[in-house]
């Protein structure tokens, strides 16, 4: 195979790879770029690359033609097919306003929400079904967190503290 050399850049192109290289979070843009800087600087071909990154040779030959014919953009992984989101953004809004009420205020019969309730609900009030990770995602983003519920015991009784404080060190001694 005939080797891809790719042209030499401008200081100005070079320095925005090498940023891109030293500053993402996504490893495999950083691996990309380190591809492409190790041809154009280096004046590696692609199979003393792969050697270097460990991947197929190539693999190397893609990325090194994709950078050639997109430049930074090309590094990107393009757009993936996957199922639509079921909720839009009336379910979200729905489900922040449900989350911000007790349960029994909607004639449910506990007064705690949990994920699985959550989600069994809105089922019930919107016919979309979603998993209960999905509804933990769509309330974090709404900057809800779901903890474990804290059970407290209390009494109407203005003296039920001093009672209990009571009962506790008598059980204590």
């Amino acid at each position: 195979m005939k080797a891809i050399r790719l042209p030499k850049l401008d200081d100005k192109a070079v320095e925005a790879l090498d940023t891109l290289y030293r500053t993402t979070r996504n490893v495999r843009l950083r691996e990309r770029a380190q591809m492409v800087l190790l041809s154009i600087e280096k004046e590696m071909v692609a199979a003393e690359i792969a050697e270097i990154v460990r991947k197929d040779e190539q693999t190397v030959r893609i990325w090194l033609k994709r950078y050639q014919a997109e430049g930074l953009a090309g590094l990107e992984d393009a757009p993936r097919e996957g199922s639509p989101t079921k909720a839009d953004e009336s379910y979200r809004e729905k489900l922040l306003q449900v989350v911000r009420q007790r349960p029994r205020s909607l004639d449910q019969p506990y007064s705690m929400w949990t994920l699985r309730r959550l989600a069994d609900y809105m089922a019930e009030q919107t016919g979309i079904r979603l998993s209960y990770e999905a509804v933990r995602l769509y309330l974090k983003a709404g900057d809800i967190v779901m903890s474990r519920p804290q059970h407290t015991i209390s009494s109407p009784d203005p003296e039920y503290q001093v009672k209990k404080r009571r009962l506790k060190n008598s059980e204590t001694t």
